[in-house]
C-alpha cells in the first residue's frame, strides 16, 4: 500500500512546474512507441496475408507529435544551458 501512495505522489509531482521530468519526452516516447506498434503489427499481418489498413493521416500525426516533441526538447536542452550559467 505504500508503494502505491508514493507512485501516486510521484505522478502528481510530474505536473508541477519544478521537477526533473521532461514531459516532451515522455509524450514524445510515447507517441514513438505507438508508431512502432504500428509497424509490427503491419509486419505482423502482412506476413499473415492481410493487408493492415491505416489511415495515413493518423500515422502522420504522430509523426509530426514525435518529431515535434523531441525536437523541442532537445533545443531546450541545448539553448537552455546557455541561460542557466
Amino acid at each position: 500500500m505504500n508503494y502505491l501512495k508514493k507512485n501516486i505522489m510521484a505522478f502528481k509531482n510530474m505536473f508541477k512546474d519544478n521537477n526533473d521530468i521532461n514531459e516532451k519526452s515522455v509524450i514524445g516516447f510515447m507517441s514513438f512507441s505507438i508508431m512502432v506498434l504500428f509497424a509490427v503489427v503491419d509486419l505482423v499481418t502482412g506476413y499473415l496475408g492481410k493487408d493492415l489498413v491505416i489511415n495515413e493521416f493518423i500515422y502522420d500525426s504522430f509523426t509530426l507529435m514525435t518529431l515535434g516533441c523531441f525536437g523541442i526538447a532537445g533545443l531546450e536542452k541545448i539553448f537552455g544551458k546557455k541561460e542557466q550559467n
